[in-house]
């Protein structure tokens, strides 16, 4: 692995160019990305944001990853990347943060590469780092269920207790809108329920439910309550980052200043919360747009 170039804040996140392989065209080039979320410092929380593709077949609306496809990463390369940002703050190895978050989440979806759930099989044993809370997030592609049913053995026997954390991309509860901003073929609302219900073991976290929430998407708390029981289940509301694709695509992120958004939010918080959901709302640090740490790929430029 080769760094290229590196951007960010070291106090809130810096983002890294990566060439995977031996060539000197750009098909292997990824992203990771490291990030503190103030005012919780590095020592109690730190999170690591790691690709699992190189691009991303999928194109959702408001994604950069998109742009273009060229296979998979091995379970080396997606070591390499975490082994890259550990030693750059610990040398050692060591870390000794109580809260270690690992996420599958920066270029590529990870359901669509089986070297995810090796590199999973290993870190427990390759990392010392007795906080480690892996993260897959993923908009749940259909015919991986055989990934899916392997990432509940994997989270059974080595991540028990609360330490691994799986979050769906849901973003509208309208599945026309849906299948437009995701346009793969994908598990159904009710399929997302019947895998969350199964996955759910006494002590684990709740299964995340995210919206990246864009003005005209509708978000409808009463559906989510009749397909989704809230005692497995928390709903993640975050903002539509300002990536080119979402400028492309028009999408007005309900997440801002403006008075009228911010009311249809805190409403839509309080209709969450009458049916019983836990609600998370997830707004990062707007130094992080200028970053790119959110979304943005400088891949991509």
């Amino acid at each position: 692995m080769k760094i290229i170039s590196q951007h960010g804040n070291e106090e809130l996140a810096k983002v890294y160019v990566a060439r995977m392989r031996d060539r000197d065209d750009n098909k292997y080039l990824v992203e990771f990305a490291e990030s503190i979320q103030p005012p919780v410092p590095r020592e109690e929380k730190w999170v690591l944001i790691i690709s699992s593709l190189f691009g991303c077949p999928v194109r959702c609306g408001m994604c950069d990853a998109g742009g273009s496809y060229h296979g998979k990463l091995d379970a080396n390369e997606l070591m390499e990347q975490i082994d890259f940002l550990i030693r750059s703050r610990f040398p050692d190895g060591h870390v000794p943060v109580p809260k270690f978050k690992i996420q599958f989440a920066r270029m590529g979806e990870p359901a669509l590469n089986s070297e995810v759930l090796k590199a999973l099989h290993q870190m427990p044993g390759h990392l010392d780092a007795p906080g480690l809370l892996p993260c897959v997030s993923t908009v749940a592609p259909a015919g991986c269920m055989d990934f899916f049913e392997e990432l509940l053995n994997i989270k059974n026997e080595l991540y028990p207790d609360g330490m691994f954390q799986l979050q769906f991309s849901i973003h509208t509860t309208d599945d026309e809108m849906r299948n437009k901003l995701m346009p793969i073929k994908k598990m159904s609302l009710e399929e997302i329920s019947e895998f969350g219900k199964k996955w759910i073991k006494p002590g684990d976290r709740k299964v995340t439910l995210n919206f990246a929430m864009a003005d005209g998407y509708p978000v409808d708390p009463a559906r989510m309550a009749a397909v989704f029981p809230a005692d497995k289940f928390l709903i993640k509301l975050t903002p539509i980052n300002p990536t080119r694709r979402s400028k492309k695509n028009e999408l007005v992120s309900v997440i801002e200043e403006e008075p009228d958004l911010q009311n249809r939010v805190v409403k839509l918080i309080s209709e969450f919360e009458s049916l019983g959901f836990e609600v998370l709302l997830s707004i990062g640090e707007l130094e992080e747009n200028q970053i790119g740490s959110n979304c943005g790929m400088y891949i991509s430029h």
